[in-house]
């Protein structure tokens, strides 16, 4: 029986000033990913020890002999984010056990992109899931291998056009619809599940408090612009990081316990196309392909409504 999250004090406190990933590092311009993990490492302070995986954030921020990392920080592999976070998290309990352990509470964090997280990351988190570490998992989507030349992943969003799912006259861009990777953690039964978006920080950086708050696993996805993958304007991040909300392609809520809570239940979503026009990856959908993106939002968000009104 898991125990019960604890609410969040983010309402009563100012946002951290300390910077524990720093000015320096080497992220785009109107990079949402950097913005993310910047109010994330703010929220989460100073007690952790974070397991990146190989990605934007590892090549953008840690050029030798440079780090913009104030807190302990180590790269792993695209596939071992998970096992390596539950290694630093298992020895830490061995050296307490022996009295070695001189650190205090210490919260393991491991970091990813969705590449590293929903495909070649997901066996060995997976694993660390149904072992149930003492860890906080956050996966940074950008919908894409954006690092590595903007190859599609699984969760690459439906028509979206990457380098190797091209819009053409055979394929318009994505085959498949984004794979829904926090239901797929849920189902490991884990204390905490949640999506989150910097376009909504307070809500974000609450999610991050209770997240770290858990004994056990838990996990947050959180939504990353990218302007060089998506093709679009750097000054529209935290637009697009509101609209993908607003228009209900890209949901907040929480899985809490096994019950899920939506934290932004907007009366009327807006239509899917304000958030598409504005980038360059969709510029290739006909009218028929976006009303068949809206209807599938639609339908996905009634079902997700359901779960949430049914305390499932």
């Amino acid at each position: 029986m898991v125990k019960p999250v604890k609410p969040s004090a983010f309402v009563t406190r100012l946002i951290s000033e300390e910077e524990r990933f720093a000015p320096g590092h080497r992220a785009c311009i109107g990079c949402g990913e950097a913005l993310a993990v910047r109010l994330a490492f703010k929220t989460l302070g100073d007690n952790v020890i974070i397991a990146s995986a190989t990605g934007c954030m590892e090549i953008v921020s840690s050029q030798m002999p440079y780090t913009s990392w104030t807190v302990p920080w180590i790269h792993t592999l695209f596939e071992n984010t998970a096992a390596v976070a539950s290694g630093i998290e298992a020895g830490i309990k061995a050296m307490a056990r022996k009295g070695r352990w001189t650190q205090g509470k210490v919260k393991v964090v491991a970091m990813a992109g969705d590449g590293g997280t929903s495909d070649i990351g997901l066996q060995a988190l997976s694993g660390a899931l149904e072992r149930g570490h003492n860890l906080l998992y956050i996966c940074f989507d950008n919908e894409a291998y954006m690092n590595t030349g903007v190859q599609r992943s699984s969760s690459t969003p439906y028509g979206a056009a990457t380098t190797t799912s091209p819009a053409g006259k055979v394929k318009s861009g994505q085959f498949s619809w984004k794979k829904n990777m926090p239901a797929i953690v849920a189902a490991h039964n884990i204390p905490y599940v949640a999506t989150a978006s910097p376009g909504y920080f307070k809500d974000m950086m609450n999610k991050l408090e209770k997240a770290a708050a858990v004994e056990g696993p838990s996990y947050l996805h959180i939504f990353s612009v990218c302007p060089v993958g998506w093709r679009s304007p750097p000054e529209l991040t935290v637009k697009l990081s509101r609209l993908v909300v607003e228009t209900g392609m890209f949901p907040l809520y929480e899985i809490e316990n096994g019950k899920y809570k939506l934290n932004i239940d907007l009366p009327r979503l807006k239509p899917v196309n304000e958030y598409l026009k504005l980038q360059g990856r969709f510029r290739h959908l006909t009218e028929d392909t976006v009303n068949e993106i809206q209807q599938g939002v639609n339908d996905e968000y009634a079902r997700l409504k359901e779960k949430a009104q049914g305390g499932v």
